[in-house]
């Protein structure tokens, strides 16, 4: 059964994340002023960190990428929102006289923003990437296929590499991915293309 939406609930949570939206914004932006960034370009720190926390929290809990892009998009989301909350404490201690803000908290603030513009790049990779294709081990058996179709679905793939690459062969690896076969085989009847190829070329 679905559950009805509260609107003291939605209200709540509304005013909470407005709230803890502007303090945070405001602490982060101090920060950065604090460790020598212009009053103008302040404001991309908290910007920049607050971003990668939803994009990285969006790609988490909608759950359609691959695994992989899931279990990074859920470090980089609990990262950035710890990074959030230190950066806060750090300005907050500086204003109270109770911390000085030397060159590490300078070096590590100045960092952000190239940081987060490398781990959004690696995001996007992987989310939008193939999941890996498990490839069976060299000493079990494809199921389902004897040698002789392995040995046509390879001249197959051969052919359509051929038309695609400019008359190329195709290599072990292409070889192996599309028949999703282990190495030594892709090897294997790589070597049985060449020598059909070799054989055509004296007839």
């Amino acid at each position: 059964m679905t559950a009805r939406r509260d609107g003291w609930v939605m209200a709540g949570m509304l005013i909470a994340a407005t709230s803890a939206a502007v303090a945070s914004f405001t602490g982060l932006r101090g920060l950065a002023l604090l460790s020598g960034w212009p009053e103008r370009l302040a404001i991309l720190l908290p910007v920049t960190i607050d971003a990668y926390a939803m994009t990285s929290a969006r790609v988490w809990l909608a759950g359609l990428s691959p695994q992989r892009a899931i279990r990074f998009a859920r470090a980089n989301a609990t990262g950035a929102i710890t990074t959030s909350i230190l950066g806060n404490a750090i300005y907050h201690a500086a204003a109270a006289g109770l911390l000085t803000v030397s060159w590490p908290v300078v070096v590590v603030v100045g960092a952000v923003p190239a940081a987060v513009l490398g781990l959004t790049a690696h995001l996007h990779a992987v989310r939008t990437g193939d999941e890996p294709t498990p490839q069976p081990p060299a000493s079990v058996p494809t199921p389902g296929r004897t040698d002789d179709d392995l040995l046509t679905a390879a001249r197959a793939a051969d052919a359509e590499h051929r038309a695609t690459h400019n008359g190329r062969p195709i290599t072990r690896d292409a070889l192996r991915a599309a028949l999703r076969i282990s190495g030594p085989k892709a090897t294997a009847l790589r070597r049985t293309l060449a020598a059909e190829r070799e054989e055509a070329k004296t007839n």
